[in-house]
């Protein structure tokens, strides 16, 4: 008999966290990792010819790798192998390890950075992102028996749909599976009529949904009498300017969870304390920190920031060893009031989306929260303008902001003149800021907002 929901998972809801793991001493949590690690370069050695020739290419062996420390020996695996891989070998690339006929599942990236990533999952693999998932759904406060309104896209294959649909299932709560794709009228009926104590999605579709209920409700978001906001897809969720427009449009609290498609949908989530993200699936993502020029390992302290690096254990159909994730963190800390003894981190941004200018590396949510904090100057929207090859430039940025509703037009030049000195006070770039009227750019929806435009937008600057 197929289960769908983990067996007694109703005895968690006042647990402190959803599985052991989360809470357990990192020394044990390190031993364990290292031989499940152990594992998986076995199963990698006798299945998977990606891995085979990357390891010989190296001139390593499998059994050369003893220890997590070990592991910087072996070279990254790189999101464009990944692609290389794919497009040689449809649909799942020749990093596939286990035979079609076990695989029972394909999930796939949004795509936002290229074509899709296509992932296969056996059911074992399956079974680790429901299991996963849930922690860290419950880590942002889902609870057995919640309500949950799902407004991340049920569409595409995005992994924040069907995958986040079972682990909702998986971990008891009723998910109403309506999605981004539904419409925001239908999202605010079903909160009108089901008033689900949780909310699911990117933050800014959220900010979106919930400034549409006054105009389509005829009411505050507030009246739904939602508890909790849980966020991901996108770096809004860690900018403070939404955070708090958001919990201030809805009256809830707001969680960030983080994962990535070629490992698993969720493994980071955000507890109660609100200190950063921690990482709940240590025995199923192995994470290191390097830095990104270097690619040297740095130690998971607090304060320090580079890229992260993850290492799949026990994964089948798509494993990934040293998997340059793209995501950009700080470390906000080692220890944690709730328990849990994994870091925690905050993404600031995305090296698909970094670009340098004059030499200073800026991310395009950087500036977002900039401009987030100036509201209600500013309608907190803005989209920076890279009319230029590649990610480099030696001009002024080109950044498009929305006044404010309030922002009278004799005072356009001087709101220019402040968001210019306010990104160079704070991220020492010089920028020339184009005011745009509020509601210039299309309102968010399924797909991910995209905070950088490579074509001007046909829309009029005011100064």
């Amino acid at each position: 008999m197929v289960s769908y929901r983990k067996e007694g998972v109703y005895s968690k809801r006042e647990a402190a966290c959803f599985h052991p793991i989360e809470t357990a001493d990192p020394g044990a949590v390190s031993k364990l990792q290292e031989q499940r690690l152990q594992e998986q370069l076995r199963y990698l050695r006798d299945n998977s010819h990606f891995y085979q020739n990357k390891f010989r290419e190296a001139e390593l062996r499998f059994e050369d790798i003893r220890s997590i420390a070990d592991l910087a020996r072996v070279p990254f695996t790189l999101k464009q192998e990944l692609r290389d891989s794919l497009q040689a070998s449809p649909p799942f690339g020749h990093h596939r390890a286990a035979a079609l006929a076990d695989i029972i599942q394909m999930q796939a990236s949004s795509g936002t950075t290229g074509s899709p990533s296509y992932v296969a999952l056996t059911e074992a693999d399956a079974r680790t992102w429901q299991e996963s998932q849930a922690r860290g759904l419950f880590a942002c406060g889902v609870r057995p028996g919640d309500f949950s309104l799902h407004a991340f896209s049920m569409s595409k294959g995005f992994v924040g749909g069907i995958p986040v649909f079972q682990a909702l299932q998986y971990m008891g709560a009723i998910d109403i599976p309506i999605g981004a794709d539904g419409g925001v009228e239908r999202l605010l009926t079903a909160c009108h009529n089901l008033r689900p104590r949780v909310v699911i999605g990117a933050p800014n579709f959220l900010v979106y949904l919930a400034e549409a209920a006054q105009e389509i409700r005829r009411h505050p978001a507030t009246v739904f009498g939602v508890e909790r906001l849980v966020v991901g897809g996108e770096p809004g969720g860690g900018i403070p300017a939404i955070r708090e427009k958001l919990s201030s449009l809805w009256g809830a609290k707001v969680c960030e969870l983080m994962g990535g498609t070629d490992l698993g949908c969720i493994f980071w989530g955000e507890c109660d304390q609100q200190l950063g993200m921690h990482m709940v699936a240590p025995d199923y993502v192995l994470v290191e920190l390097i830095d990104p020029k270097s690619g040297a390992v740095l130690k998971m302290d607090e304060g320090a920031r580079g890229e992260l690096v993850y290492t799949a254990l026990g994964r089948q159909a798509s494993p990934l060893l040293r998997f340059r994730s793209g995501d950009h963190v700080v470390v906000t800390g080692t220890s944690c009031p709730c328990g849990r003894t994994g870091p925690m981190i905050r993404c600031f941004g995305r090296t698909d989306d970094m670009l340098i200018v004059r030499g200073i590396n800026v991310f395009p949510s950087a500036i977002q929260d900039i401009i987030g904090s100036m509201q209600p100057e500013t309608t907190g929207v803005m989209r920076v303008l890279a009319d230029f090859e590649g990610h480099t430039t030696q001009q002024n940025l080109k950044v498009y902001v929305e006044r404010g509703f309030a922002c009278p037009p004799g005072a356009l030049q001087e709101l220019k003149a402040r968001v210019e000195a306010r990104i160079r006070s704070a991220l020492a770039v010089k920028v020339d800021a184009r005011i745009v009227a509020p509601d210039s750019f299309e309102k968010p929806g399924v797909a991910k907002v995209a905070l950088v435009l490579r074509q001007p937008p046909e829309i009029e600057v005011e100064s």
